[in-house]
């Protein structure tokens, strides 16, 4: 959850709708976990006392036209939710024909679709991470992004082995920011000292994704990712924190 200021919000990254059908083009015979899915979510938001739920990016699974199968997922999902509260989706790389379904499903509250760079609401910054968070969003006081589905290998001692979601978190650096936006923009004015904040790398909410192995040499995906937070922290999805991703 996210204390946006005037309302709290439920933060879902990297739902991947419709999943189950890119893994059947590649193969992989496996059923469909929409319902488990959908019920998982819902089961959260009603502990909570939420007024909006986010998605954080990745909310679709097919990077162009959602299939009949993932589209009556969505449309199931964006309903259910948009008659209890606003549902904001960050789009991300996976959401290129989210915006006609969230039209589709609206109900008593909207359903909106940010543009690439994120959105702000209050003094939370949201961005799913493929590409670089706007100026607004970057120099609030906590950004939360998704796209990386972190994860941490952890290794016993007789070799066996084993991958961890985790949350990583950790001060923005404004150096790759700043440079970013001054290539960029049309505005002259430094960024930098607005940059203070901290950035949430949030895990992916659907468990059957692969992930960036964060601990093991594998490259981050979002392209101001590690210089823009290098003293990062990981934490499993209880909250036990494991110390500096890069250690662990």
């Amino acid at each position: 959850m996210a204390d946006c200021g005037d309302e709290r919000a439920l933060v879902v990254a990297d739902y991947h709708a419709g999943l189950e059908v890119a893994l059947r083009y590649d193969g992989v015979e496996l059923r469909s976990h929409a319902p488990e899915r959908r019920q998982k979510l819902l089961e959260l938001f009603e502990s909570t006392d939420v007024g909006r739920v986010v998605f954080l990016g990745d909310l679709a699974n097919a990077i162009g036209n959602p299939t009949t199968e993932e589209r009556e997922e969505l449309t199931t999902l964006l309903g259910t939710l948009s008659e209890r509260v606003p549902v904001t989706v960050v789009k991300g790389n996976h959401d290129g024909d989210v915006k006609d379904v969230a039209a589709e499903s609206e109900r008593e509250h909207p359903v909106t679709v940010t543009p690439t760079d994120g959105v702000r609401l209050g003094d939370v910054g949201f961005v799913h991470g493929h590409t670089w968070p706007a100026r607004e969003v970057v120099t609030a006081d906590l950004v939360c992004m998704g796209h990386e589905h972190p994860k941490i290998r952890l290794e016993d001692e007789v070799g066996g082995a084993r991958a961890e979601r985790v949350w990583l978190r950790g001060p923005l650096a404004p150096d790759p920011f700043v440079e970013h936006h001054a290539e960029s923009d049309d505005a002259d004015d430094d960024i930098s000292p607005a940059i203070t904040g901290e950035l949430v790398v949030c895990p992916a909410f659907n468990d059957l994704l692969g992930g960036t192995w964060t601990n093991a040499g594998q490259g981050f995906l979002a392209p101001f990712l590690p210089a823009g937070m290098p003293d990062a922290q990981a934490y499993l999805l209880d909250g036990t924190r494991l110390g500096p991703y890069q250690r662990v």
